[in-house]
């Protein structure tokens, strides 16, 4: 039996400054238990739970089902453990897989190493008992497998997710530096917007924003476009509690009132690529998209303002960003009444330029660059 047989408990990871957020909604999934340990949570959850959280999760990276946990103080008694665990019973030989590896404050330093040292235990693992092996495909693979070894302690899983739940697949066009989806679910949670008001963002890009909130208001599971689920492959498997959820979940789906999402920027590349993405959604049509700058927008009253503006982080470009902000700051205070604004500054030597005293700032990470959601009421 499995370590997450006996107990029903699972992790799931979280992008950096986002685990209380992600708290808030496994409880809301149906999830028991849920423990912060700062580099995830873990928690308690049902078979139809665990594959709802998969299913509709905005904010979750992936979750994890640990299958053996182990001292592991060097690479052999990393392999002398994997070659012992019972794979047969989640992967077959005509079916591929792939390890993921990351190691912290270990003797076991390189995550490259380890991956292939668990890669090699299951490999040979399969020779030893019918002399065949399953491939390894790193890019889709049909079983995904995790190691996690901290302190000397390692913990092998299966990714129930089947791959990072942040690709959507709506994304197929982008532009350069695109909003990562989860970030942008979480921008629209902490903004506190449920659709009784427009949501607007003036610097749309490829509409990431845009799409989550739409994906939001419209109660449309996170991972409506995926495929296949890396949970489809756990011994206990339930197909028909699967079907139920699905159904279940897609029965809330309720459709986007005309003019309540609005998305502009000034680059026609960006716009035809958030328009290129909406196309993959099913019911987006109400959703407004225009090229034009923030500047040359009409008044934008009473509603939610959501945008990510750039960084300035390339050589040269900060002071043309700050004037950037200024403008945007401008914009806000002369063409926004009654609006709160949220916007995603990456730079903090940026804020000052706004102009626009913030009423709460939330620390947020893009990737690695540490970043403050500025929420500013205008009046």
């Amino acid at each position: 039996m499995f370590a997450y047989q006996k107990d029903k408990r699972f992790f799931a990871q979280v992008g950096r400054g986002l685990d209380e957020l992600a708290g808030e909604e496994l409880a809301e999934l149906g999830a028991r238990d849920i423990e912060n340990v700062g580099n995830g949570l873990y928690f308690v959850a049902d078979a139809a739970t665990l594959y709802r959280v998969n299913y509709c999760s905005r904010l979750l990276s992936r979750v994890l089902a640990p299958l053996v946990s182990f001292p592991c103080p060097a690479n052999q008694v990393l392999y002398d453990a994997a070659l012992s665990v019972d794979w047969q019973r989640i992967l077959s030989l005509g079916q591929t897989f792939a390890v993921f590896a990351h190691v912290s404050e270990s003797h076991i330093t390189h995550a490259h190493y380890a991956a292939l040292r668990l890669k090699d235990a299951i490999v040979d693992h399969f020779r030893e008992r019918s002399g065949r092996r399953p491939d390894v495909d790193s890019e889709h693979p049909d079983v995904w497998i995790n190691l996690a070894i901290r302190r000397d302690r390692a913990q092998i899983s299966l990714d129930t997710s089947g791959g990072s739940l942040h690709r959507r697949g709506y994304r197929v066009q982008s532009v350069a530096a695109p909003l990562q989806e989860t970030l942008a679910a979480a921008l629209v949670r902490l903004s506190g917007w449920h659709g009784e008001r427009p949501l607007v963002d003036p610097m749309c890009g490829s509409g990431t924003i845009v799409t989550e909130a739409f994906m939001q208001y419209c109660r449309l599971p996170a991972a409506l476009k995926r495929k296949k689920f890396g949970f489809e492959v756990m011994p206990d498997y339930d197909a028909g509690t699967w079907e139920n959820v699905r159904r279940e979940c897609d029965a809330a789906i309720r459709p986007l009132p005309d003019q309540l999402i609005a998305g502009s920027d000034s680059d026609r590349q960006a716009i035809d690529a958030a328009r290129r993405n909406l196309r993959e959604i099913p019911g987006t049509r109400g959703l407004s998209l225009t090229r034009k700058d923030f500047h040359d927008l009409a008044y934008i009253r009473d509603a939610t303002i959501i945008c990510n503006p750039p960084y300035g982080m390339r050589i040269g470009a900060l002071e043309p960003t700050r004037f950037l902000y200024k403008e945007l700051g401008d914009f806000l205070k002369q063409r926004c009444p009654g609006s709160t604004a949220y916007v995603l500054c990456g730079n903090r030597e940026l804020i000052p330029a706004i102009g626009l005293k913030p009423a709460r700032r939330f620390v947020l990470f893009n990737g690695p660059i540490e970043c403050r959601l500025l929420k500013i009421e205008i009046y």
